[in-house]
């Protein structure tokens, strides 16, 4: 089956990064902030000095983590219909960015702090959208106590949607877990959980080689009850990693087979993703520069990495993160698409972004899930079969014979040639301010018409005493 690929390094130069990777965290190490994963590291070969939290990990131990480490997953949504298998069959799956704090009106236009009700409006919409297979929380729910966001974010996103569910581990085990019980009140327990995992879970190193006590703790937690793991390296060249594209990728794939290490510590066979989203800083401000170049090209390199390493990947962006309009318009976004696109990486985020990652706009997003069904449409799957070849068809006509009412035409016509959505395809080609303006409208007819699939009114009240037994106890 023929299927575009984009490389980026050849055998040679994967075999140099892995190897650098593994004399990288035999030498250097890893600082880690938590003494319980400090003493579960050393039970599995690592030289770990207490003092200085640093774990210097073996290529014994990664090459175990590597060999346990299951290479296919399943992303499952609460509807099984959206479940997720990775790696992606075709095209790479995808998802909006995480955690903004900042949103625009869908009413007012208004740019302002984000809200639980958003975040319900944010799940809704994209459980109507094609161009959305994942929810990763676009919207930090501010109006709720910190410490709890996180499982505010879970649970009103699993209740107004039917699409797996990707948040964040950042606040310690004792949330992990909170989280896993919400989670298992859909799935009937959290022996069905790890049968049906309807969530996963990002955790970001520190760049470089480090990790937090608590986003640790958390993956370690997540890991033992079945979720999956999705490491994301944000390392930033000339700030947190070497500068150059081979620094940044060296820097990332030694904290991803870190990580690997550890989830695979903490549950043999547990479930794990590889995954990148790194870029040089931005040299006029120091902001990570989600429009250079070589933001596509690390991610590129990275998927190939995962692939090498038979692990389900999520390294690619769709769009450009710094319009703060309503419209991708810039010639960087394109390379960047081509790169998520082609990279085959599993799945991809970035939909519905604005003002560099720091917001989030519904007419984006639904400009952006219309355009991304557009542009996967050229990842498709192609046959190169005796029948697709149409040989015989050519050896019937002969030279110069036409093929419009042949028999092989007929039958190929309708499913091997891409039609765009008619409706769709009008909104994508309309001038900016009138496409700003219908996919406003777009927008409101979805939240007030779309049926998202019933939850017991009994367990979502369970869901929020769980919230509420937990906020009381940790977040005030």
């Amino acid at each position: 089956m023929a299927h575009l690929k984009a490389t980026l390094l050849s055998k040679a130069e994967e075999d140099f990064i892995h190897d650098k990777s593994i004399e990288c965290l035999k030498e250097v190490g890893i600082r880690v902030d938590s003494e319980s994963v400090l003493e579960m590291l050393e039970k599995k070969g690592a030289s770990v000095d207490y003092e200085k939290n640093n774990a210097k990990i073996t290529k014994k131990m990664v090459n175990e983590a590597l060999e346990s480490a299951p290479n296919e997953v399943t992303l499952c949504g609460w509807d099984p219909k959206n479940d997720l298998p990775l790696p992606a069959p075709s095209y790479p799956y995808s998802a909006m960015n995480g955690c903004a704090v900042f949103i625009r009106d869908k009413d007012t236009n208004e740019y302002r702090d984000t809200t639980a009700e958003d975040a319900a409006d944010v799940a809704k919409l994209c459980d109507s959208l094609d161009g959305i297979n994942i929810l990763w929380p676009a919207v930090t729910v501010k109006d709720r106590p910190a410490m709890a966001q996180t499982l505010y974010e879970l649970w009103i996103t699993l209740t107004n949607c039917s699409k797996h569910f990707m948040g964040d581990a950042v606040h310690g085990a004792h949330n992990a877990q909170a989280q896993v019980e919400l989670a298992s009140l859909l799935v009937g327990g959290k022996e069905e959980l790890k049968k049906r995992p309807i969530i996963s879970m990002i955790v970001c190193p520190l760049a470089p080689l480090s990790f937090e006590k608590g986003s640790i703790e958390s993956q370690v937690a997540f890991a033992k009850a079945g979720v999956p793991v999705v490491t994301l390296s944000m390392a930033s060249g000339g700030l947190s990693a070497p500068v150059t594209v081979a620094g940044m990728m060296l820097t990332s794939n030694a904290e991803n087979l870190a990580s690997l290490v550890i989830t695979q510590a903490a549950a043999e066979g547990a479930p794990h993703v590889f995954g990148a989203e790194s870029a040089p800083m931005n040299m006029a401000d120091g902001s990570f520069n989600y429009d250079a170049p070589e933001f596509g090209l690390i991610h590129t390199g990275m998927a190939q990495m995962a692939r090498r390493y038979n692990l389900p990947s999520f390294n690619g962006d769709f769009g450009g993160f710094s319009v703060g309009s309503d419209q991708r318009e810039t010639l960087f976004d394109s390379f960047i698409t081509f790169c998520a696109c082609s990279g085959h990486t599993d799945f991809v985020a970035g939909l519905g972004s604005i003002d560099n990652a720091k917001g989030v706009c519904f007419k984006q997003l639904l400009i952006d899930s219309y355009t991304w069904e557009c542009c996967r449409e050229y990842l498709k799957p192609i046959d190169i079969t005796d029948e697709k070849l149409g040989l015989d068809a050519l050896r019937d006509l002969g030279p110069r014979g036409t093929f419009l009412t042949h028999p092989h035409t007929l039958k190929y016509l309708r499913n091997e040639l891409i039609q765009w959505d008619e409706k769709k395809y009008e909104l994508l080609i309309m001038e900016k301010e009138e496409q700003i303006k219908k996919a406003g409208e777009l927008v409101n007819k979805i939240l007030t018409e779309h049926q998202v699939a019933h939850v017991d009114e009994a367990i979502i009240q369970k869901g929020y005493d769980i919230i509420k037994a937990y906020e009381k106890k940790y977040a005030q």
